[in-house]
């Protein structure tokens, strides 16, 4: 994950600063583990939505749709290097 934060900070972080924009680094690893920087990212996106969505499925709404898509794209990996036997 930390790996993947360098990578991107470097490719996009300047790029982002010269036209005025922040960039906030979004890596995770394939086992669900977040930089610290998405994470606090999703905390704030995540107070948003409970302050103006406020039920009781609000409050874990943002990580798990997160969590979702992370272990979507894993699978969709995965599948994709199966051999066409299996398949």
């Amino acid at each position: 994950m930390l790996k993947a934060k360098s990578k991107k900070v470097a490719k996009h972080e300047k790029p982002c600063a010269e036209n005025q924009h922040a960039f906030i680094p979004f890596a995770f690893d394939t086992f669900g583990s977040l930089a610290p920087e998405a994470i606090g990212f999703l905390d704030r996106v995540q107070r948003v939505v409970h302050n103006n969505f406020s039920t009781s499925r609000s409050q874990g709404f943002v990580f798990g749709r997160i969590e979702f898509a992370i272990q979507k794209g894993v699978v969709a990996q995965l599948v994709a290097r199966l051999p066409a036997i299996l398949l």
